[in-house]
């Protein structure tokens, strides 16, 4: 071959492979070498047809050849007498043909191949790496006669770049995919749901959309491991793919799902397709061992009448789901514009908390809590507040949606227990009288997984022996089961624990038996309402008897009366606090009524006057 022809031969191969480079598909690519290969042949015909997956020819390309000819083609099968190409797929080497109208494997298609004046024919096998036969590279010629030299270097050099064109084109596909699907439930994943929402909200038509959230998934991961939750978001993801078709349901990613309902065109509908997903999606299902219950909540719109545009349905359907979350676990809350008020005011009370931690404005105030019986001062529990800018002081009733922030909720624990160590360290040496400091904690205090070292840095540091701690937390907090542990590591290191608002949450009895807790706290509203409503009078008497005999002490919390006290007291509940006894105070003034106790006198109010 003559340096006229290589330079020829290395331009073409530059060309195609610029092609592939720039992320041309394959049968761009295909089409351009076609015609390209034709340029550098002599006279030869050049074709270019794919072979699918269930082994049919596909013609890709044919520029010189009539489509008639590529359609009488197109789904024909590969075999072993199948004319040059669809022999050279199914044997997978390359077939040269120098006389058609003689070659048996060509008799079926003489009809094709005669009155296009086709006379041979070379086709050679295109191969991924891995050994797949992915389509066919062939050279017809109008007179009988095989190949000539820079015919075959250009078969050669053409095959491996198909090859490449192929696999590149393979690749891209791939990618894409991934790019829209979500690789543990092959569900369409955030990006695909975007741009399904954004195709149904610009068509005009009727639908809804539902963000369904797998509840207590982390205490799975946690508790069982991830492969044991990843068992739980792929039985979900396939109740959905069964209710939705797969092309209406998405994995946002960690717990959430979406659907796109195409068939809700009323709340009835879209309440009903919710439904449908409730029950369906808790069918148990079995992981490494453990029978696991899946619950899901959900939030939902209607487009049209809950939202316009993709970016406001989605907004307002977070905002149904966070709802639901907060009020309504386990079961379907549609969007309701007073969601959007609510959810503001989160975030403002969050901005603040956070605003007030950064500049050192949150300081402790203190609630006596007084024995019965004598009317001292045995503990107090410290309440958080936020000092204002121009010097108000802000209860934490006007701030407790910020605690549904975690980062807020732990940052505040640990300011508040550097704070209240140092007033117990102040009253401990001046011998004042008090036996325990209360500190509220949440769930979100348990997730950190340094409550030890937090305490000890905080109390332990100081030279203040951990019995004098007691922590309240709800019962919702104490539901979670792997709150359990932490909580028995605490109370083994001399922490005593209280379960806080009794009554007002998963109230059971069966709780205060099974829960590590050392006290209970009546709640409030059974407290004030005991004294003339019976059953609140008997919840109070059955807790009451109940905790003395299973060793449990009883504080009873809101205490405004001195005949709720008096009440109390002959009952047998031990603790009392509210505003009977003092408002939560700041430290100078707690103080002082502590220095009040050191001199002998109870914290006793006017006889018969309710105290503010």
């Amino acid at each position: 071959m003559d340096l006229q022809a290589q330079l020829k031969l290395s331009a073409f191969q530059g060309l195609i492979l610029e092609a592939v480079a720039t992320d041309k598909d394959f049968d761009t690519v295909a089409d351009l070498l076609c015609r390209e290969a034709q340029r550098l042949s002599n006279g030869a015909i050049c074709t270019i047809a794919r072979i699918d997956a269930n082994g049919l020819i596909r013609p890709v390309s044919s520029p010189s050849l009539p489509e008639s000819y590529a359609k009488a083609l197109d789904g024909t099968p590969i075999g072993p007498e199948v004319g040059s190409c669809g022999t050279a797929a199914y044997f997978g080497v390359p077939v040269q043909t120098t006389d058609i109208d003689a070659d048996p494997k060509w008799q079926p298609y003489l009809g094709l191949a005669q009155p296009l004046g086709l006379k041979a024919c070379w086709s050679s096998p295109i191969k991924t790496r891995d050994g797949r036969v992915v389509a066919t590279f062939a050279f017809y010629f109008r007179t009988k006669r095989g190949a000539t030299e820079i015919e075959r270097e250009l078969v050669s050099r053409a095959v491996h770049l198909c090859a490449l064109a192929y696999e590149h084109t393979e690749i891209n596909a791939r990618n894409e995919f991934l790019a829209y699907r979500d690789q543990l439930t092959g569900l369409g994943n955030r990006r695909s749901f975007d741009t399904a929402l954004a195709e149904h909200a610009a068509a005009g038509k009727p639908f809804g959309l539902l963000l369904v959230d797998i509840d207590n998934l982390k205490i799975v991961n946690d508790s069982l491991g991830h492969a044991c939750g990843d068992v739980l978001i792929n039985a979900v993801a396939e109740k959905l793919r069964d209710l939705c078709e797969d092309s209406c349901a998405f994995r946002m990613g960690g717990d959430e799902f979406a659907v796109i309902a195409t068939k809700a065109d009323s709340a009835e509908t879209l309440k009903a397709m919710a439904q449908s997903i409730l029950e369906t999606a808790t069918a148990p299902v079995e992981a490494r061992g453990s029978v696991l219950v899946p619950g899901v909540t959900i939030g939902g719109v209607l487009a049209g009448t809950d939202g316009i545009g993709p970016d406001e349905l989605r907004q307002n359907a977070d905002l149904a789901l966070y709802h639901a979350k907060e009020t309504n676990r386990g079961d379907f809350l549609r969007f309701d514009p007073m969601h959007k008020t609510a959810i503001i005011r989160r975030l403002d009370q969050s901005r603040d908390l956070a605003e007030a931690l950064d500049e050192d404005r949150v300081m402790p105030y203190f609630q006596p809590v007084v024995r019965l019986d004598t009317g001292k001062i045995c503990g107090v529990e410290a309440l958080a507040r936020i000092r204002s800018r121009d010097g108000r002081v802000i209860e934490a009733a006007d701030f407790h949606l910020a605690f549904s922030d975690s980062r807020n909720a732990s940052r505040l624990t640990a300011r508040m227990l550097e704070l209240a160590a140092d007033a117990f360290q102040t009253w401990q040496s001046e011998d004042l009288p008090i036996e325990h400091m209360a500190l509220n904690l949440s769930m979100a205090d348990f997730q950190t997984g340094d409550l030890d070292e937090r305490l000890a840095e905080a109390f332990g540091s100081r030279g203040i022996a951990l019995h004098h701690l007691n922590l309240e937390v709800t019962e919702s907090v104490l539901m979670e089961t792997h709150i359990v542990r932490p909580i028995d590591n605490l109370r083994r290191r001399g922490v005593t624990v209280a379960l806080d608002d009794f009554g007002t949450g998963f109230a059971s009895l069966t709780h205060l038996v099974n829960f590590p807790v050392d006290a209970i706290k009546i709640d409030r509203s059974f407290v004030e309402r005991f004294l003339t409503d019976r059953p609140s009078a008997a919840i109070v008497e059955a807790l009451t008897d109940i905790g003395r005999k299973i060793g449990l002490e009883i504080v009873a919390e809101g205490v405004e009366t001195v005949e709720q006290a008096n009440r109390l007291t002959a009952l047998g509940c031990q603790y009392g606090q509210g505003y009977l006894f003092a408002r939560p105070l700041d430290a100078a003034a707690i103080t002082q009524l502590l220095r009040v106790g050191l001199a002998g006198h109870a914290v006793r109010p006017t006889e018969g006057r309710k105290t503010a």
